[in-house]
């Protein structure tokens, strides 16, 4: 009898829907955007029902163009956004909006929690700083701000989970968080015990009955119900297996099992991860590295990122150029940026269009410094380019101060698929950066997931190192890499110095009133 399993990734951009045969092959796939809404400067809100609208077309999409026969799924598994939470009453109904990572409306919880508040997560989750961005200080702003919040919310959910709850007919007293999704919230955990910590809660003031319960990523949290079985052309009963949060899916189905691994998610968000067998705070104490849970439970990952990595490129084309839609763009720039020499003729970009987060400031903004007559669209790209590996290389220089050893860099993701793009990091970074033969990431970690979950699969390390294959090694060329380590310095000390102060004052304006 066939089996297939069938993964979905709620990603910040978009949902990937795809469904797997059990030698890994990929029968078919569906993608559907999202909109994000940015109410307010620095706010960011996605209307939750789209989660579901968006997997519930590709599921219908995938199971028409592969002609399986729905009998034969075997499970569904999920991952997406970790870093966001939206809240829902007793029976599974939204009250208010999801809040990704890229909002920004928490800063006075943020400075009110590091400045006045006993650090106790710090040993526990391994995680001393704090951001606007966590879902904790998006949790305390509603605590004050939202009536309907504090009247009608129950739990506080995933993206992905959300959908998951619609899958299986849920109810709030059903809610559940996998610990790698838990990693998002990036404090009020305990890492060692891979669970909440009622202490945290207490110290932050967050009502405990607001968490769902914790499940392991593989375990079976629900059967599709009548409904959604009959509406999707699904089985009855086809278990759901918990999943897991979008950076490790994509580390799973990017063949990354093993400790002392790195990999670059060049998604929306720029993201630099490092496994590792345990964490230490000598690490995390710098502001910069945020501790999480591998989906594996044997292993923690060290991860920064930059909100608006991706969305930057995208930022670039729709509303800069005004090119939306034209997905041949990001090829014609980089050809162009190639004409463009090392430095990108000494302009410097900085990428925070959504603040910067690794570390924490929530008063940066996105910027360009530098900029002459003889620049074009080459020039800026370049610049755009090399600004993403410029705060890579700020994570790794951390990692390596401390004795941890950069052996290779694993891209994954839709930037990956650059090549010019592959050799800058390679060269900024002075590592190897690797691509590989297959690229679905998340979605292939998630049937994975699904198959192991329901008993198909019975080593998880060793069935992803059969799937998945190395393509291309990109070498850095050392004297590129000494060129960019003379220009990082001095991008280094503009940002650390008079940019920082400017950053404060355009926030500053952003919160006053010209008019007054």
């Amino acid at each position: 009898m066939a089996k297939y399993y069938l993964g979905y990734d709620c990603g910040t951009m978009g949902t990937k829907v795809a469904i797997y045969a059990d030698d890994s092959t990929l029968i078919t796939e569906a993608y559907r955007p999202h909109e994000i809404i940015y109410p307010k400067p620095g706010w960011a809100e996605m209307e939750p029902n789209q989660f579901y609208r968006v997997v519930a077309e590709g599921i219908k999409e995938c199971l028409q163009k592969s002609r399986i026969d729905s009998k034969d799924v075997r499970g569904i598994s999920c991952s997406g956004v970790i870093c966001g939470f939206l809240p829902i009453d007793a029976d599974w109904n939204p009250v208010g909006p999801y809040i990704p990572y890229l909002d920004g409306r928490a800063k006075d919880e943020a400075r009110f929690v590091a400045e006045k508040l006993e650090p106790v997560w710090a040993e526990e989750s391994g995680n001393a700083d704090i951001g606007a961005y966590m879902p904790p200080m998006f949790c305390k702003w509603l605590l004050k701000n939202s009536p309907d919040f504090r009247k009608k919310a129950r739990k506080l959910v995933t993206a992905a989970h959300y959908v998951m709850g619609k899958l299986g007919g849920l109810a709030a007293k059903d809610a559940f968080i996998d610990w790698a999704h838990m990693s998002g919230w990036v404090i009020g955990f305990d890492a060692h015990k891979r669970d909440w910590s009622a202490r945290q809660m207490k110290t932050l003031d967050i009502p405990f009955e607001l968490l769902p319960q914790v499940k392991k990523p593989w375990e079976v949290v629900g059967e599709l119900c009548r409904r959604e079985a009959q509406d999707l052309g699904l089985r009855e009963g086809t278990p759901l297996v918990a999943g897991a949060g979008d950076i490790m899916q994509s580390n799973l189905g990017s063949g990354i099992v093993d400790t002392e691994t790195c990999s670059d998610v060049a998604g929306t968000a720029s993201i630099f991860t490092f496994t590792v067998k345990d964490f230490t705070r000598e690490v995390t104490d710098k502001k910069v590295i945020i501790n999480a849970m591998s989906t594996l439970d044997d292993q923690y990952m060290y991860w920064s990122f930059i909100p608006a990595g991706g969305l930057s490129l995208r930022w670039f084309r729709d509303d800069v150029v005004d090119d939306k839609g034209n997905e041949d763009f990001y090829d014609q720039m980089n050809k162009l940026a190639e004409k463009s020499p090392i430095g990108a003729e000494y302009s410097f970009f900085f990428p925070f269009l959504q603040g910067r987060s690794s570390p924490a400031w929530p008063n940066a903004s996105a910027a360009w410094l530098g900029l002459h007559g003889s620049n074009n669209r080459g020039t800026l790209w370049r610049s755009m380019l090399e600004s993403i590996a410029f705060e890579y290389l700020s994570y790794s220089d951390i990692l390596r101060s401390v004795g941890v050893v950069l052996k290779s860099v694993v891209g994954t993701g839709g930037g990956s698929k650059g090549r010019f793009w592959n050799q800058i990091k390679a060269d900024i970074l002075n590592a190897p950066y690797s691509t590989l033969q297959r690229t679905e990431g998340a979605v292939l970690g998630n049937a994975l997931l699904a198959a192991y979950g329901v008993g198909d699969v019975k080593d998880l390390k060793k069935t992803v190192r059969q799937w998945v294959k190395s393509k291309e090694t990109f070498q850095p060329i050392p004297e590129n890499n000494r060129a960019y380590r003379k220009i990082y310095e001095i991008r280094q000390e503009i940002l650390n110095g008079p940019l920082r102060e400017i950053f404060d004052k355009i926030a500053a304006l952003h919160a006053g009133d010209l008019h007054k």
